[in-house]
């Protein structure tokens, strides 16, 4: 079993933001695989389904971003997953928006709900694919533009990155996280 978790915080006042790219991309990958996300498990929506051969269980926390790896850890436990089977999708300031990197493994690099998946699987080396975001005009809180809305100017350009993030994770399951980064990041460095 694969578990699929996109990042964000619950409800309605959340949903647009860019914090929230993550459920945007599980939101995408449900209705692709005919999965309904709406099963209260674990601190966290959930929705069982299949990717080819593999049984994937799609994730939205509910502990809010900060408090993701409550949720994750937990699921992790239960369904007896393995880190490297646990695929995490979330925003990066640090990256233009539009752009995915997608990693194998490490470090937090500053975000919260990363630090505490991390904190909760017990180690860095699970799969993540990161959605850039970009960052603040100066002068802008990093916090207040992460909870902000996602602008009709970045939207077309974050339209697509959340379809190549589903990809992505179709590319994962199928072939691996090294041939996603081969795909994925080479394609960004491209653009």
């Amino acid at each position: 079993m694969k578990l699929i978790v996109g990042l964000g915080n619950p409800g309605s006042r959340y949903e647009a933001t860019r914090h929230n790219v993550g459920f945007l991309v599980i939101d995408r990958l449900a209705r692709e695989l005919g999965v309904t996300v709406n099963k209260n498990q674990n601190q966290a929506m959930v929705g069982q389904g299949r990717f080819g051969p593999d049984k994937v269980l799609l994730v939205k926390p509910q502990t809010y971003m900060n408090k993701s790896g409550e949720a994750v850890g937990s699921l992790a436990g239960y369904y007896k997953v393995e880190p490297e089977d646990v695929i995490v999708i979330y925003d990066d300031l640090d990256l233009e928006p539009g752009r995915l990197r997608i990693r194998a493994k490490g470090s937090a690099g500053g975000h919260n709900g990363i630090k505490s998946i991390i904190s909760h699987l017990g180690t860095e080396e699970f799969p993540r694919i990161k959605v850039g975001i970009g960052r603040p005009v100066p002068g802008m809180n990093s916090a207040d533009y992460v909870l902000g809305f996602i602008n009709k100017e970045d939207w077309p350009v974050l339209d697509q990155a959340l379809n190549s993030a589903m990809d992505a994770v179709k590319e994962i399951i199928q072939h691996g996280i090294i041939q996603a980064m081969n795909l994925y990041n080479r394609k960004n460095e491209d653009q």
